[in-house]
Formats: structure tokens, C-alpha cells, sequence
């Protein structure tokens, strides 16, 4: 039986989140030792570390992962601009609603990996087909929420505004959208997974650096232990974007209740 001092360790290890990635490493270490996994389906863990250290000690991540990080931050400015721009446009009044929303969820429905070849016919095997993938892709998260964001700020709200004697440019910079600025942050951060997803795609489209070029090569060789950094990095970027907008939004939404309440609470 474990002595008295070992169970708080013991405790803490069975509850914590990382206990079982932590066990998945193991296991897999493990079964790529006793040969039960081979190198060319899948490298081991200590393997990838390694392959990890020579390409960031040799410049090889750090450059392609610059690429692949501007690629990235162009398509979701262009399209969240434009999602942010036809959101005011379908949101605050009905001609634009009538106008922006049907083409919107027409949009909606079509797979955007599915317009691929589409964009390659158009803009070419350069960047500008990389960068219109991610930019349209990334365009409808921000616009649904911002536009249902605008639809949803309490009527109750804009009636006092008004007896106030508010204009219609200042009720909608001070009451309609600081509403829906937390609609729009919820938009931004699917956004930016919709984003990394679709890199990962667009990379594919014959490139010559980034992430994807790193993956492609690795194919050819069967270095799998390359493909696993890769993917990683990819995952890191998922997981920093998200960061990113919950940072922002904790510090722009400091007003609501809810985030109040769960400062106090924590």
C-alpha cells in the first residue's frame, strides 16, 4: 500500500488533465522500443523531440513556421475585415440585410476546401490562392456572430439610449456595438481554428516553404518523426490563437457581469 506521504502525489496525478497524455507518451515510447510500431508508420516520441531540436537548432522550423505565420495573419485580416464589413452592413439596417445575407448563407453551405481547384484556375499555384482559401474560410464565423451579435442587443437597451437623445451614430458606436463586440470575439475565435485548418490544405498547393512544404518533403523521405513536428506546431498555433482572443477578451469585456463574477469567484 502507498505510505501516507506518497497519496497526496498519488491524489494529484489521478486528477490531473495531464495524466493521460502523459500515459499515451508512455505507452507509445513503449511500443515504438519493443518494435510493436515501426519508424516508417509512426516515429517515437523521443524521436520527434529530436528531430524537433535539429530543425529549430538549424533554422528550418523557425523559417518555414514565419512563412506559414504570415500566410496565416493576411488571410484572416483580409477576411475578417470583410466579415466585420458586411456584418454592420446586413446588421444595422434591412436593405443591407436584404442584400449581404441570402449571397452570406449561400456562402454558408459551400465546403470551402471544395473551391481549391477553383482558386488555383483563378489566382494561379502562387500565394495569392493560400491566402484567398484562409480569407474566405475565415470570413463567415465573423460575420454570423457580429451580424447575429447586432440583432441581439436588448431592445430595452436602445429604447433608453434614445430618451437620452443619442443619434443614430452614437447609438450604434456606444450601445450596439460594445453589445455585440463579445458575439464578435466568439466569431474571431473560430475564425482563427477555421484558419489554421484550411493552412494546412492550402499549403498542399505546390509550396516552396511553410509548413506544408516541411510535411510534403517529409511524405516523400517517410520521415514521420517531421510530419509529427509539424503537426504539433499546428496545434501549438491552434492553441495560441485561442489564448490570444480569450486575453482580449478578458481585458475588453471587463464590463459584464459574468467575467466580473468569475474573478471574484477565482
Amino acid at each position: 500500500m502507498p505510505s501516507r506521504s506518497s497519496r497526496p502525489l498519488l491524489a494529484a496525478l489521478t486528477h490531473s488533465r495531464w495524466l493521460s497524455p502523459v500515459l499515451l507518451l508512455v505507452v507509445w515510447e513503449l511500443a515504438s522500443r519493443l518494435g510493436l510500431i515501426a519508424e516508417r508508420t509512426l516515429a517515437a516520441p523521443s524521436a520527434v523531440l529530436t528531430a524537433l531540436w535539429g530543425m529549430i537548432v538549424s533554422g528550418e522550423l523557425p523559417q518555414n513556421l514565419l512563412v506559414s505565420f504570415w500566410r496565416t495573419a493576411l488571410g484572416l485580416a483580409i477576411g475578417v475585415s470583410a466579415g466585420v464589413v458586411l456584418a454592420l452592413v446586413a446588421g444595422l439596417s434591412r436593405q443591407g440585410e436584404a442584400a449581404v445575407d441570402p449571397i452570406m448563407q449561400i456562402k454558408r453551405t459551400i465546403p470551402t476546401l471544395a473551391l481549391t481547384p477553383l482558386f488555383i484556375v483563378w489566382f494561379g499555384i502562387g500565394e495569392t490562392p493560400k491566402v484567398a482559401l484562409i480569407a474566405f474560410a475565415s470570413m463567415f464565423p465573423v460575420y454570423l456572430n457580429l451580424y447575429s451579435g447586432i440583432r441581439s442587443v436588448d431592445v430595452r437597451l436602445l429604447e433608453g439610449a434614445r430618451s437620452f437623445g443619442l443619434s443614430k451614430a452614437d447609438l450604434i458606436w456606444h450601445v450596439i456595438l460594445p453589445g455585440a463586440l463579445p458575439s464578435l470575439l466568439v466569431g474571431l475565435r473560430y475564425s482563427l481554428s477555421i484558419a489554421i485548418l484550411v493552412l494546412v490544405v492550402a499549403e498542399q498547393i505546390n509550396a516552396s516553404a511553410g509548413l506544408g512544404y516541411l510535411i510534403n518533403n517529409a511524405r516523400d523521405f517517410m520521415r514521420t518523426d517531421i510530419i509529427v513536428v509539424c503537426l504539433m506546431v499546428y496545434a501549438v498555433l491552434g492553441l495560441g490563437a485561442d489564448w490570444l482572443v480569450r486575453t482580449v477578451e478578458r481585458k475588453a469585456l471587463v464590463w459584464r457581469p459574468s467575467l466580473v463574477s468569475s474573478r471574484a469567484a477565482a
